[in-house]
């Protein structure tokens, strides 16, 4: 077990589901003390608690966020409650590391919050950043071995995301579906890896399974299933990167996770958590990182990419809080390449972007909220229609 271990902060996690059943036992092996475990029911609670050792568990998020021995807060929850838990957090006191929130809207206040505490840690939980052949990809990127950048292409293919029971993954607006859940952690592993950001999507989205053996009746599922968008980032004209994303979740017993960048000089793909490359003068791919991290905890719901970026991510974690003596103080530089809320807001920007291109068919822009809407506009724009 590391050391430093009085100095690490106390942890409460919000969620029972697959990340936090893996996330549990990662924080404990390096050190951390899981000191609270919250749950949408006292018995989902009470159950994971008891299996993973955690001293206190509740279904009250106040119980959790006003502990006196949690100092970091880690929040795997339904998007639609992500930025409630967030922000309320921040305005305790407590650091922050979160899922996406289920709206731009619901992004920004994550945003206002963070910038209001910018000495507590408020980052967003994409764990690809961590994953040590994406390290690599992006050193690799930067060094110049496939020149100047061209083409992204990613697959991610994989069984339904969908719940046992009708719930938040059944439904679009809930944050449900393969744009929200993998697309998301896409969106922002592209900005990562070539420095810039959308400015143009397209998109189609469909839901091929609507009804199942366990949801049926009345209820239908509105969260996709099939996503493909394309995304220019960065730079004018020609010097764009041309981005292309295909999600497909139609697929039992099968998982694909590819991630290629070509460029004038060559490419670098990786394949799990490989990375490859080959140079547009040689005559086959040359493997540049192997997988040689032997993760422990084994979770069939968790991807192995996200498994290891997990573990990765966590050991981050470690060695940002482990050098200080306050609990609640860390340093940036083991966690300097995490995304941020503001990464965050970037990213369910774009996720909406490609909802409403699904929509229309055309090409929509990307345009950053600065300041949170107005909630009776639509009101006020009615009454000034109504007025004329």
């Amino acid at each position: 077990m590391p050391s430093g271990k009085a100095m690490l902060p106390g942890v409460g996690v919000f969620g029972t589901g697959s990340t936090a059943r893996v996330l549990v036992p990662l924080l404990q092996s390096e050190g951390f003390e899981v000191q609270a475990l919250w749950g949408r029911s006292e018995e989902e609670a009470r159950s994971l608690a008891k299996e993973l050792g955690i001293p206190f568990h509740t279904s009250q998020s106040d119980d959790v966020l006003l502990h006196q021995d949690v100092d970091l807060v880690c929040i795997y929850i339904p998007p639609s409650m992500t930025r409630q838990i967030a922000v309320k957090a921040l305005g305790i006191g407590k650091n922050v590391v979160c899922e996406k929130a289920a709206t731009a809207v619901d992004s920004f206040k994550m945003v206002t919050a963070a910038r209001y505490y910018p000495q507590l840690l408020s980052m967003m939980g994409n764990t690809l950043r961590f994953l040590p052949a994406f390290v690599a990809m992006r050193q690799r990127l930067a060094e110049g071995y496939v020149g100047d950048i061209q083409v992204c292409d990613v697959r991610v293919y994989g069984p339904s995301l969908l719940d046992q029971s009708y719930g938040w993954t059944c439904e679009e607006l809930m944050g449900g579906g393969g744009l929200h859940t993998a697309g998301s952690a896409i969106i922002d592993l592209l900005s990562y890896l070539t420095g810039t950001r959308a400015h143009r999507v397209h998109g189609l989205l469909r839901t091929f399974v609507q009804q199942n053996n366990l949801i049926r009746g009345i209820r239908r599922v509105t969260s996709d299933d099939f996503c493909f968008f394309q995304m220019l980032m960065g730079g004018s004209g020609s010097s764009r990167v041309c981005c292309t994303v295909t999600l497909n979740f139609n697929m039992p017993g099968t998982f694909v996770h590819e991630v290629m960048v070509v460029g004038s000089a060559g490419r670098l793909v990786v394949r799990g958590t490989e990375l490859y490359g080959q140079r547009n003068e040689s005559k086959c791919e040359e493997l540049l990182s192997a997988d040689h991290s032997g993760v422990a905890p084994v979770a069939k719901e968790v991807p192995l990419p996200h498994r290891q970026g997990l573990s990765s991510m966590v050991k981050a974690l470690r060695q940002s809080f482990q050098a200080h003596e306050e609990r609640r103080s860390w340093s940036r530089g083991p966690v300097a390449s995490a995304p941020t809320f503001e990464d965050g807001l970037y990213v369910q920007t774009v996720v909406e972007a490609v909802k409403q291109s699904s929509n229309s068919g055309e090409w929509v822009c990307v345009e950053i909220m600065s300041q949170e809407p107005d909630p009776n506009q639509n009101l006020c724009e009615a009454l000034q229609r109504n007025k004329n």
